[in-house]
């Protein structure tokens, strides 16, 4: 059976505070380790008023110490933001406290927009030395430091595993080059996605931590008890997204008739581009797609994110989306 694992992008409904969606990170980690999920990642994201996952390491501690077996990681570290030893320091003390459970996807984009880049105190040139970081990074928690007299601890010899994240032909490329596992994210940056697969398979080399490529895709499931109200959530979540671009004032203005004329119309093919991947119907259905998008790209791996409606909604969608690929399966 093809692994599946999700992204939980720990979203603030317009009904929670931001408790609320730390501890819906809970009982969604935990409804995911019950329907077969093989990991929960978190994102780093800056400044961004309908996420709560912008300290990723201190999120995954918390989900950890109220789950079992799942893994848990960063679906990504943004590490231009931070000293690899520092994050070496974060994954490998997570490491310690819960072997054989801790991911490390990193990516290179801030995690948020020009103004969050200032107050973050990085400049664009540090996305050039990404590879370099990695390397850095990836030595750490080898206990193979390649920075004279200076370890990670702890981290050190805790041997976390690297995933590189990207939407574009440079983290394919760095994936293969380093052999490390690579993760596209298909379901909000879809248009280089097969261009980006053949690379990375072209281009691989085997290193110390793979033999083989290993490809993770991502695509978004929104699955309800029929297909119409599947197809709701999904015009709810198109409309989210399009105020999120939208990002001034005037999009709380906005009412569901404006957005919908507004995503039924050229404004609106952006969102839906960018939505292009996203399984929605009855679970049987979402877990036909899923299996027709798994055979396309020859994926290793699925990573999901479940974005539709309210929590209910959503832990309803993890569950019998993992149950559905599940009865397939057997």
């Amino acid at each position: 059976m093809l692994p599946y694992s999700m992204l939980d992008l720990a979203t603030i409904a317009p009904s929670q505070t931001i408790r609320e969606a730390l501890e819906a990170t809970v009982v969604t980690a935990q409804t995911a380790e019950r329907s077969g999920y093989k990991r929960v990642w978190y994102a780093e994201h800056h400044n961004m008023k309908s996420i709560a996952s912008s300290a990723t390491s201190v999120l995954i501690a918390h989900v950890a110490a109220h789950t079992q077996t799942i893994r848990l990681g960063s679906g990504g570290v943004m590490l231009p933001n931070h000293s690899p030893l520092t994050i070496a320091e974060h994954y490998g003390t997570l490491g310690e406290l819960h072997p054989d459970r801790i991911d490390l996807g990193v990516g290179r984009a801030p995690g948020g927009d020009q103004n969050t880049l200032y107050a973050l105190r990085r400049s664009r040139t540090e996305q050039d030395n990404f590879p370099q970081d990695v390397r850095e990074l990836r030595a750490y928690l080898r206990g193979q430091t390649i920075v004279p007299n200076v370890e990670a601890i702890p981290g050190s010899g805790t041997n976390v595993p690297i995933f590189v994240l990207g939407s574009s032909l440079y983290g394919a490329e760095l994936a293969a080059t380093l052999g490390l596992p690579y993760a596209f994210a298909s379901h909000f940056a879809p248009n280089a996605l097969h261009d980006a697969l053949r690379v990375y398979r072209d281009k691989f080399e085997p290193s110390h931590d793979l033999a083989q490529p290993y490809a993770m895709v991502a695509f978004n499931v929104i699955a309800a008890p029929t297909t119409e109200r599947a197809q709701e959530l999904h015009r709810e979540t198109l409309r989210q997204r399009l105020k999120f671009m939208i990002r001034d004032g005037a999009a709380l203005r906005l009412s569901d008739e404006d957005l919908d004329r507004l995503l039924d119309g050229p404004h609106g093919n952006q969102v839906r581009n960018m939505m292009k991947c996203t399984a929605v119907g009855t679970p049987e259905q979402t877990q036909e797609w899923a299996a027709q998008f798994a055979e396309l790209t020859q994926a290793d791996e699925i990573i999901v994110t479940h974005p539709g409606g309210e929590l209910e909604d959503r832990l309803w969608s993890v569950e019998h989306f993992g149950a559905a690929l599940q009865a397939a399966a057997n």
